[in-house]
């Protein structure tokens, strides 16, 4: 050995005995070589001659990183000597190299790698032979075949494949590569894989496997029909079907055949493709062969195929489809129109099946991953879903065509997954229950009500089952979501009653040992309550007993703030209890005791904590806050089954109930007035109250909105306002009242940060959260304004305390129907004037609020129904600006009948002579205003602003 060698070997020495200086000190020595002129041919001469598997590995590793890095500065001379040596080595031109080629794969593979980096910059420019070179060494034997491979897949690896990053520089090369192989080799190629093939399948069939796994690579991108022809697609079905040929080779041949399968091409090539194959000579060794990674690879490949051949019904509507085989048939919908269907078509629809059941199965490695939900669980579980999503539709078509195969496939994977009673087939328990899922999705209503087939013993196995995995996670979820599909059923079978409930309510669903299951369960169970309600009312008692200890824990759980704020945050249970209870067929004394049971505890927990909650800290605080918000979200959710009739006419012991809960509640922004959560919590429980008690709960409304202006702060405005037009919209003039007391300090409020004409247009750049809040904001007043309007309310603006704000509300509704970028904002500010017109001028020349109708003339009129329309922004050939422009017409319309001449020689004088419209003009006006034809008047305008439009282009003199 030379210093080089013993650098080397020092350098990569794993034992641990020696120094870490040495180390160091053998890496700079190595490093110090690696620039030195001659390393290229020094590597080359180590190659030849050391058997150190350690300094042949640094000579390659050098090799590829010089030849990386400094190949083009390099002279033509060193360039030829590398390209023959290492190309001397890969093919075994002197047989004292032989101890590389049957050295350890990373040293072959890394050797493959050198000669990649060489066709990378020199094929086939410069060394436009090396493929064809390799064709007369192949008879060497194994050795340089495997080699061969081993090129082929460094290429795909290094360079052609998209599976990873290229740069443009790289796509441009594997470009020039696959043309200039397409042209002069790939054929050749091809013919030595089969001969390969042909010749070493029995002999050597780990070379073989090597072979056809390398010519799956290429099958994308090579002329089809060069594997796709009498010879090589009847030797690979040859390989798949012998049965004495080992896995692995017949695995790698049904990867090739997948890969000719996916293969893009036209659907008329692919459909004539797919039918040439008669792939169903497969389908019998998903049930036959034990090997799981071979009925893998064939459940892929018959899977890549259906959806191939799906993809082909879909795009290809013509008579060629139609000669398709009844094989190919068996993978898509147009199955149907082929019942009755033969006994070998059904068998085959048995296999899919099977294929579709062992790929959606997720991988027991990840098992405790989606059980926990932990980062990689949450990945796993998104990939199955959407990986899933293709072979339910094959499955859910299947079921279409053989509903009976179908359910009984899914009753006997079932019944498979329950005789292990085992914890080890959580896998093969939930992928069951996800067919049976998954199946209902496509069932019609009438077939699952009177569960038609073996629908009705499929739902009796699946309430009567208890699986030994139902602790697991997905199992659970699964299960209770396949029950909650299947509820119809329930409904003409009211004897499983009792099932149903025993699978929510004990450990398989609400209580659940997981949160996420048990708070599922929860929400599901609100969802079956709906739907079989009535017939509940016998177990209420049952329900409520096996509820308490629920009930009682939601309000003293230390949830988050990320947990509260899920969809599914526990209180679908107290709704659940309200459906219940909240129906008439209960008796009046025992529904009155059940919600008291209810409410009360919860009111007096809301009492008890609002005790000194002034005083204490903020840690504290923050602790009563949260089990606050738990108490009302769950005595909303109650609410929810109590209807308006029931607590206000029938059972008003029920309304004072909710009354007096709605008093407690309001303490809530006494104690805690600026607490955002709470605020719009009590918020959400007015909005509920105001459904739920009608015009008895006026007495407490203007309590309750007092509490909710305390300190609001701007911004919060959108929640107030939203219940204010609730209110207005439930009870029209019955509200004028209270709005006259709020409407000020509602106004005052909102116009301290929305000035009167409107906030400014920021670019899309400039859009903060603030700004968006802003927007919002101002949205919701245009429609509260509206919703006054159209209710009959306009006198508030009158009212003496409210009359200052009539004004700056005016300009900002003149300003906004002529200028704000939303068209539906214009048209409903449109829509305001059009009601405040006939409101408050209700009679010709009537003067019901002094200077209203000039300002209307000489404001509105001009700007909003003349020069806002003139502007070339307003795109009559958009829906919305069309609408907008009806109204702006009918606008004009309201005010000649009102305002008569006034309006027509304003409008006429000071808007559309001004925009230098014909004499006669006014006349025509008139005319179409008095037909009173609204219709033939948009019509007229319209034509009136395009010819002005062109008129101020010059371009056309009015018609």
């Amino acid at each position: 050995m030379d210093d080089l060698d013993k650098a080397i070997l020092i350098m990569f020495d794993e034992s641990g005995a020696l120094d870490d200086d040495l180390k160091k000190q053998a890496k700079l020595y190595c490093n110090a070589t690696k620039e030195k002129p001659s390393i290229c041919r020094l590597c080359i001469e180590k190659l030849c001659f050391s058997n150190l598997v350690q300094v042949q590995f640094w000579c390659l590793q050098t090799l590829h990183e010089v030849i990386r890095t400094r190949y083009l500065t390099m002279t033509l001379d060193e360039r030829h000597m590398i390209r023959g040596s290492v190309f001397s080595i890969v093919c075994l031109e002197d047989k004292n190299l032989t101890r590389i080629l049957e050295g350890p794969a990373f040293i072959k593979n890394k050797l493959a790698q050198v000669l990649i980096t060489l066709i990378y910059f020199d094929y086939p420019l410069v060394w436009s032979s090396v493929f064809v070179d390799f064709f007369p060494h192949l008879s060497k034997g194994n050795v340089v075949i495997d080699m061969f491979c081993r090129v082929l897949n460094a290429l795909d690896d290094e360079l052609i494949s998209l599976d990873y990053p290229r740069t443009p520089e790289e796509l441009t090369v594997a470009s020039r590569v696959k043309d200039a192989m397409r042209q002069q080799c790939v054929s050749q190629i091809v013919r030595a894989w089969y001969d390969i093939v042909s010749m070493y399948r029995n002999s050597d069939q780990e070379l073989c496997t090597s072979v056809l796994d390398s010519m799956r690579r290429y099958i994308s991108w090579i002329d089809i029909g060069l594997i796709v022809n009498d010879a090589f697609i009847p030797l690979l079905f040859d390989l798949i079907l012998v049965g004495h040929l080992s896995d692995q080779l017949r695995g790698a041949a049904v990867r090739c055949l997948l890969a000719v399968v996916s293969k893009r091409m036209e659907p008329q090539s692919k459909l004539s493709l797919l039918q040439s194959l008669r792939i169903s000579r497969v389908l019998r060794l998903v049930t036959e062969n034990g090997d799981a990674e071979m009925v893998s690879d064939i459940a892929a490949l018959l899977t890549g195929y259906a959806v191939e051949a799906l993809d082909c019904f879909k795009r290809i509507n013509s008579e060629d489809a139609k000669g398709i085989s009844m094989e190919l048939l068996s993978y898509v919908a147009i199955l149907k129109s082929f019942t009755p269907l033969r006994e070998k078509q059904l068998l085959h629809l048995g296999q899919i099946l099977e294929v579709i059941l062992v790929l959606i199965r997720y991988d027991p490695a990840y098992r405790t991953n989606l059980d926990v939900m932990d980062k990689i669980g949450k990945e796993e579980e998104d990939r199955m879903v959407e990986f899933r999503k293709d072979l339910f539709v094959l499955l859910r078509t299947v079921g279409r065509v053989a509903p009976d195969v179908t359910q009984m496939f899914i009753r006997n994977s079932l019944a498979s997954a329950v005789s292990r009673s085992s914890n080890s087939n959580v896998e093969e328990v939930e992928g069951a229950l996800s067919l049976l899922y998954a199946l209902g999705e496509s069932i019609s209503e009438e077939a699952m009500k009177t569960g038609s087939g073996l629908l009705s013993e499929l739902v009796i196995m699946l309430l009567s089952t208890r699986f030994p995995c139902h602790s697991n996670r997905l199992v659970a979820l699964v299960y209770l979501e396949t029950v909650t599909r299947y509820i119809k059923f329930i409904q003409d079978n009211t004897q499983y009653i009792p099932m149903v409930l025993a699978a929510f309510l004990d450990e398989r669903g609400i209580h659940h040992s997981n949160i996420n299951v048990s708070r599922r369960a929860s929400y599901l169970f609100m969802r079956v309550v709906k739907l079989l309600k009535m017939k509940l009312v016998p177990f209420i008692e049952t329900i409520l007993q096996s509820l308490q200890d629920t009930v009682a824990q939601f309000t003293i759980m230390n949830y988050t703030a990320e947990e509260l704020s899920g969809s599914e945050d526990g209180s679908h249970i107290f709704e659940a209890i309200g459906l219940l209870i909240g129906t008439e067929d209960i008796q009046p004394e025992k529904q009155s005791d059940y919600l008291s049971s209810l409410l009360s505890p919860l009111c007096q927990q809301v009492e008890a904590l609002l005790i000194n909650a002034k005083l204490l800290n903020a840690e504290e605080a923050n602790a009563k806050i949260a089990v606050i918000q738990q108490i009302i979200m769950a005595i909303n959710s109650l609410s929810k089954g109590f209807s308006e009739r029931l607590v206000t006419a029938s059972r008003p012991a029920i309304g004072l109930m909710f009354k007096q809960t709605l008093d407690v509640l309001l303490q809530v922004l006494v104690i805690f007035p600026k607490v955002e959560p709470l605020r719009n919590k009590v918020t959400s429980f007015i909005h509920r109250m105001v459904d739920t008690l009608g015009a008895s709960v006026f007495p407490y409304l203007p309590k309750a909105l007092k509490q909710l202006l305390e300190e609001i702060e701007p911004k919060q405005m959108v929640g107030f306002l939203l219940l204010l037009n609730q209110l207005i919209c439930k009870f029209n003039t019955l509200v004028l009242d209270i709005l006259e007391e709020i409407f000020p300090a509602v106004v005052e409020r909102i116009f301290s940060v929305i000035p009167r004409n409107g906030l400014p247009s920021p670019g899309p750049d400039a859009i903060t959260e603030e700004v968006r809040e802003l927007q919002e904001l101002q949205r919701t007043l245009y429609t509260f304004l509206h919703v006054i309007t159209t209710h009959d309310l306009s006198p508030v603006f009158l009212f003496p305390k409210c009359k200052a704000y009539l004004d700056p509300v005016m300009q900002l509704l003149l300003f906004s129907s002529c200028n704000h970028k939303d068209i539906l904002v214009r048209k409903a500010c449109v829509q305001i004037f059009i009601r405040l017109i006939k409101d408050w001028c209700a009679q010709p020349y009537e003067e019901k609020v002094p200077g209203f109708r000039s300002f209307v003339i000489e404001a509105f009129a001009i700007n909003c129904c003349l020069y806002s329309v003139l502007d070339r922004s307003f795109d009559f050939h958009d829906a919305n600006t069309f609408i907008l422009f009806g109204e702006i017409v009918l606008a004009q319309k309201v005010m000649y009948e009102k305002f008569g001449d006034d309006f027509l020689v304003h409008f006429v004088s000071k808007g559309l002579s001004s925009a230098h419209s014909p004499q006669d003009l006014a006349e025509q006006y008139r005319q179409k205003l008095q037909a009173g034809d609204l219709k033939a008047l948009k019509s007229f305008y319209q034509s009136v602003v395009e010819n002005l439009r062109l008129q101020q282009n010059g371009s056309l003199v009015f018609r």
